[in-house]
């Protein structure tokens, strides 16, 4: 394996967080329900990314799951609807081959003026993995992983023709005719809990992600990231409203009615899971004391909707003091949904972002 020559991307205490969120590609709001599937709203979709586009939201995250639409056909009908939201691609290496994903990102380049960023994920479901014929243990999908973004890597620095013989692929004297656009190349953010996952993080990414923890817990997971010279953000929900009160009662009005049959659909999935970010997520939501990992993270949800669903929740206040505490943790950027998501993000955006801005120019003249 080649290392790449990338470009260290410190982050310094003057950088403002970065927020991006979720794009919903069903239709399902409830915080406990089933997953939306067997359907498109294409006109929902486009509207959710216009009032992002609006709002200032910096990427929307396009997920990727046997369970929603692939996200590339729908990522490139929505860079022809927006202006200045980037989007960040959910994929796995092993799809399509490196070549050909290579082709495909260059063309959005050129097609969104650059609003295009990667999100690669080595999956975290043998048995959905094996749906598109993927039989790579969790380990040897990283190595995949990282053969991957060695011949992206190359492609971007402009090495051409390229040639490439590893474990998992093979091209001879491969040229691309379209490059990215500019003569760069996409911000890469890689996931998982795993030390394969920060370590191809390291190797080749801007950004490692994983789901959501306490600022110490982020902290103490982060550290070595960071001191590799990598960002390191965090996907989690976020119900914020005027009062902890009313954001109390909202919480549970949405945890109403709890879907148990899909609890134990999720509880199975987990259990077959090699995904080490997955099995945390859940064991530290299992850990939590009366569904709380701390007086303002709920982690009642995680249950019903996965890692994802560790939730801040408290006033507009609250949470925009909250979330300052991980910039403190050195986190320096977060992947946000909502439950229903469209309105939490015009919520976030509107009333939470302005006194997070806020905290943290006061934290750079104390």
């Amino acid at each position: 394996m080649v290392a790449s020559s990338l470009s260290s991307h410190p982050r310094s205490d003057a950088d403002e967080l970065r927020v991006h969120w979720n794009s919903p590609l069903s239709g399902q709001q409830k915080a406990t329900g089933k997953y939306g599937t067997g359907r498109l709203d294409f006109d929902a979709i486009v509207e959710f990314a216009q009032e992002a586009d609006e709002l200032g939201v910096d990427s929307l995250l396009m997920g990727i799951g046997s369970h929603m639409p692939d996200p590339l056909p729908v990522l490139g009908a929505l860079v022809r609807e927006t202006k200045r939201v980037k989007f960040l691609l959910a994929y796995r290496p092993g799809l399509i081959s490196p070549t050909l994903f290579a082709q495909v990102i260059n063309t959005v380049s050129w097609m969104s003026d650059g609003r295009i960023s990667l999100n690669l994920v080595a999956g975290t479901s043998p048995a959905e993995q094996a749906y598109y014929g993927d039989f790579l243990a969790h380990d040897e999908r990283y190595a995949r992983s990282n053969e991957f973004l060695d011949i992206l890597h190359a492609f971007w620095r402009g090495e051409s023709p390229l040639s490439y013989k590893g474990e998992h692929y093979r091209i001879e004297d491969a040229r691309i005719g379209l490059g990215y656009q500019g003569g760069g190349r996409p911000e890469i953010y890689i996931s998982g809990a795993s030390e394969v996952a920060q370590q191809t993080a390291v190797l080749h990414g801007d950004c490692w992600l994983r789901y959501g923890d306490t600022p110490e817990g982020m902290a103490a997971a982060a550290k070595s990231v960071l001191t590799q010279g990598r960002r390191v953000g965090t996907r989690m929900h976020v119900l914020a409203r005027e009062s902890r009160a009313e954001a109390l009662e909202a919480l549970a009005d949405l945890m109403g009615d709890p879907d148990e049959e899909h609890r134990k659909m999720i509880a199975a999935a987990v259990a077959s899971s090699d995904s080490v970010a997955v099995n945390t997520s859940f064991r530290l939501a299992e850990s939590a004391e009366s569904d709380w990992l701390s007086p303002m993270l709920y982690s009642g949800a995680v249950a019903y909707r996965g890692g994802p669903a560790l939730c801040v929740v408290g006033s507009y206040e609250e949470v925009a003091a909250y979330l300052h505490e991980y910039k403190a943790a050195g986190i320096s950027e977060f992947i946000f949904s909502g439950w229903p998501t469209r309105e939490e993000m015009r919520t976030f955006y509107t009333r939470v972002l302005p006194l997070l801005r806020r905290h943290e120019r006061a934290g750079r003249s104390a």
